[in-house]
């Protein structure tokens, strides 16, 4: 319902822009005519163009404007004026404004395209190595969901893996600082790091620390601010096959929520706070993972501060926990697309950073 209103009132904001450069020339005709000689509609008309220029097409952009020297033209000759160095300059004006108005729009529409063509290709590239896990995965149901931020922002960092591996199902959630095809490229020796490190290491504590030397190796093929300030927060977790227990590795990330199937939300903070991965050698403490039960019927929840960090109109940041607090799902996914949902009802729509969710549920 949020989201159709949401759509619903973009649609009245851009069909009124798209009228207001005719509106202008309708308007600034009558106030030519009816007001005295010194007042002059020649700012109704060359603002006609201009207002045109970013959302019309560059024939639009071109109709309007030769609308606008028309009624310039028009409003002089037809009504009496005559062929005088006022109609000769406010005419030039006007048709100097619209050709100015064409190239602006030529411009803007080369710029989109530029846009657009290097959005896919960074949507692209973090699809290839975001694949979505299945339903089913070491018995347990597995819902994923990427929210993008609004259209005209930069793809980002978030990603999520899933793997059934033969010390149980291990999962990551990770953000990594940055935006663009940079942050793509990180994603993707995070997630290979992982998926790797999944099935052959003996224990999470292990699997961070590959991920950690992993990050190294490619901060040292950086350069400048990346190469210093380079890290990305991560959750890992696992479920052992038939332990009803959850392990897990908090490295600078917001804590996982734990669903109960009577509604009730744990969340589940780290025994120790730890660095994000990358920047391990400012901390010589080893990983250690704090383990919980996963009873049947709950779901683990994972996400990125996309979720957590959304605001409203106030500054005011959502709580994930309050609104889930009473709430059951029996399906990670429709459990993904309601909080998602509630997430654009609370910023109205206005998300500024891309939100990553990963639910197990264990039946």
């Amino acid at each position: 319902m949020a989201e159709t209103a949401a759509r619903a009132a973009e649609g009245r904001r851009v069909l009124a822009v798209r009228l207001l450069p005719v509106l202008l020339i309708v308007a600034g005709i009558p106030y030519d005519v009816l007001t005295p000689r010194d007042f002059t509609a020649i700012p109704f008309f060359t603002a006609a163009p201009l207002v045109a220029a970013p959302v019309y097409s560059l024939t639009g952009t071109a109709v309007i404007g030769a609308a606008s020297l028309a009624a310039t033209y028009a409003v002089h000759v037809r009504f009496g004026d005559g062929v005088d160095p006022d109609t000769l300059t406010e005419t030039l004006t006007v048709f100097t404004v619209a050709v100015l108005a064409v190239v602006l729009s030529q411009v803007l529409r080369r710029g989109d395209r530029l846009l657009a063509s290097q959005r896919v290709i960074a949507e692209a590239a973090q699809r290839a190595v975001l694949p979505v896990p299945g339903e089913r995965t070491g018995g347990y149901d597995v819902a994923v969901r990427y929210e993008a931020a609004q259209r005209d922002a930069f793809i980002g960092g978030d990603l999520y893996a899933v793997q059934d591996s033969p010390y149980g199902v291990r999962l990551v959630v990770g953000d990594v600082r940055g935006k663009g095809m940079g942050a793509v490229a990180a994603v993707a020796v995070v997630i290979g790091a992982f998926r790797e490190a999944a099935e052959q290491e003996a224990t999470l504590e292990a699997v961070a620390g590959r991920l950690e030397r992993a990050l190294a190796r490619e901060g040292g093929r950086r350069e400048g601010f990346d190469a210093a300030e380079g890290f990305t927060t991560a959750v890992l977790a696992e479920l052992p096959h038939g332990d009803g227990t959850v392990r897990i590795v908090n490295r600078g990330h917001p804590p996982p929520l734990l669903l109960g199937p009577d509604g009730t939300v744990r969340v589940l903070r780290p025994t120790e706070a730890a660095l994000p991965l990358g920047m391990g050698d400012l901390g010589g403490r080893p990983d250690r993972a704090d383990e919980t039960g996963f009873p049947g019927g709950a779901t683990l929840l994972l996400y990125t501060d996309g979720l957590s960090e959304a605001r409203d109109r106030h500054g005011e940041f959502y709580d994930p926990r309050s609104w889930l607090t009473g709430r059951v799902f029996r399906d990670p996914g429709a459990l993904l697309g309601a909080l998602a949902a509630e997430v654009r009802r609370h910023t109205g729509g206005a998300t500024t950073d891309d939100m990553a969710l990963l639910a197990v549920r264990r039946p």
